[in-house]
């Protein structure tokens, strides 16, 4: 990195298809940033070999094919292309700089707890012996960073939650979680951008559409490095949002 200091990573394989930099253990936003500068660095480079880049929160995993590297490296036929590449990819770390962070963008995302929308908010509430507006205002008050998108198409792994309101996944999960529900899994809260199945503990909903799949350019509302504000809403309120949506 900048000053003369040197990127801390490692590198290992996930199958023999795909190498995985790891740039740290934990969940914080130093190791974010690191990622996205290792993404942005990504995005400048003509690998012929690189099929797709998946960040996360501690890692980026870089797939690859292994029939181009041994087509295009033919002075290095007999070396294994997870050897090729992870030369290049110490080659391109050490050219990595740390650049001036940009203004991130912020997200005001509205929302209409409980009730029908949020069926597992009094859970929470009792879990953390809190009344349910209590657990509205914490919820409302976080420090909040959409970390990755995965799981689903659109859905954000959020960070930032108060641990005064954070509460382990549902023992049973649901079959179908309607698009727009905002929900709780242990550190953690997200919002379900399309119906799915999935455990987490439900405490409200948003109108806004967070995945628009005839949108080519953009058809996720979130992604990787924007800050989020969720805002209580009434229901009627919701309603008329969700109208003009």
């Amino acid at each position: 990195m900048n000053g003369g200091h040197s990127l801390n990573y490692t590198l290992r394989p996930l199958g023999d298809h795909a190498v995985v930099i790891q740039l740290g253990s934990s969940i914080q936003q130093e190791t974010h940033d690191l990622v996205k500068a290792v993404t942005n660095i990504i995005e400048t480079q003509s690998f012929d070999w690189l099929v797709e880049y998946i960040p996360a929160f501690t890692t980026v995993t870089l797939y690859y094919d292994p029939i181009k590297i041994t087509e295009s490296h033919k002075p290095f036929q007999n070396t294994l292309p997870y050897r090729v590449v992870c030369s290049e990819i110490e080659h391109m770390l050490s050219t990595l700089k740390t650049e001036e962070k940009g203004e991130a963008r912020i997200i005001d995302i509205p929302v209409c707890y409980g009730g029908e929308f949020g069926p597992d908010l009094e859970e929470v509430a009792t879990h953390h012996q809190l009344s349910p507006e209590e657990v509205i205002t914490k919820h409302t008050n976080g420090d909040y960073l959409v970390y990755m998108i995965g799981f689903a198409p659109g859905f954000p792994y959020i960070g930032g939650m108060s641990p005064e309101i954070a509460t382990p996944r549902r023992e049973s999960p649901r079959l179908k979680i309607p698009a727009g529900s905002v929900g709780i899994a242990g550190e953690q809260t997200g919002v379900y951008p399309i119906e799915t199945p999935g455990g987490w503990q439900l405490i409200g909903r948003t109108p806004l559409k967070l995945f628009q799949p005839d949108n080519d350019e953009s058809p996720s509302l979130l992604k990787a490095g924007d800050r989020i504000r969720f805002t209580p809403i009434s229901l009627e309120e919701y309603k008329a949002l969700e109208e003009e949506q």
